[in-house]
């Protein structure tokens, strides 16, 4: 029973950075972005190609696929959204985008790194007890980055200039803009940080499981399960979400053939929605 509880946080951590993304994207924009899971899978590959390739240390080649992959969430936003949904006021178009976005990110992973698993060696090695679980040390310094930044994301959004005006937009963009905010730029960094929280969160899981060119459309169904099981465009509903995901999974794969594990978080999913289909935290009302 510890095990599973050790590993239960371990995976909730690393996927409340995933849910965070989706749900900053979310509530700013309104957009469902399909293409989430393909951040999360640029971000490890780049890793794996800053470290293996370049040569670059670890801490360095993080940083440096964080960044890349924020941009190209920025340059998405302004040159693909902000152009659609600037013509169309249908919410279909966006979503069709976001899928075109994922398609596109996951056929230059593939033309660029082929498809076998990428990884890069343990940052730190050793095996810790507690109690009767064991926690490789690995798993131990994935867990403790993954908390410093959800707390630190937290604290942004809650009490920088920035992180309020996020909030502002997210809760009603007319009112944002007649308060003067430049409504575009706060998308922009807010895509962007969605972005940049995917591509740590793969950045941070290479050097555990490793990450292939295919796998973010399995990492995209997991953000959007955690965002459903939540409430869509809440923040702690997203943290929520990836709690309840994470100690599902761990007792899951412990109890059950891992075949069975997602067909029983699906079939539980469908009933729960029908019960409460806005989430746990979410407003009827949307």
């Amino acid at each position: 029973m510890e095990q599973i509880l050790v590993n239960g946080a371990i995976l909730a951590a690393n996927y409340a950075l995933i849910a965070l993304g989706i749900t900053l994207i979310f509530s700013i924009m309104n957009v469902l972005n399909f293409a989430h899971g393909q951040m999360f899978m640029l971000g490890g590959l780049l890793v794996y190609w800053l470290v293996v390739q370049i040569g670059l240390p670890y801490a360095a080649a993080l940083i440096g696929a964080t960044i890349i992959v924020g941009v190209i969430g920025m340059a998405f936003e302004v040159f693909f959204f902000r152009q659609v949904m600037r013509n169309s006021t249908r919410e279909e178009n966006t979503m069709l985008l976001a899928v075109g976005t994922a398609l596109l990110l996951e056929n230059a992973a593939l033309s660029l790194f082929g498809e076998k698993q990428r990884g890069v060696p343990p940052i730190v090695s050793g095996v810790y007890k507690l109690g009767d679980a064991f926690l490789p040390a690995n798993r131990a310094f994935v867990f403790g980055v993954s908390v410093v930044l959800i707390v630190a994301v937290l604290l942004f959004v809650n009490y920088s200039r920035t992180g309020r005006a996020m909030r502002a937009l997210a809760q009603d963009r007319t009112a944002t803009l007649l308060m003067g905010v430049n409504t575009a730029r706060v998308s922009t960094l807010g895509f962007g940080l969605g972005a940049a929280l995917a591509a740590v969160a793969g950045g941070l899981l290479i050097t555990v499981s490793g990450v292939n060119a295919g796998v973010g459309t399995a990492i995209s169904t997991k953000a959007f399960i955690m965002i459903m099981i939540g409430g869509a465009g809440v923040v702690s509903g997203a943290l929520l979400g990836a709690v309840a995901l994470g100690f599902i999974e761990a007792f899951g794969y412990a109890y059950l053939p891992g075949s069975l594990t997602y067909l029983m978080i699906f079939v539980a999913l469908i009933i729960f929605l029908l019960i409460r289909p806005q989430g746990i935290m979410g407003k009827p009302w949307g």
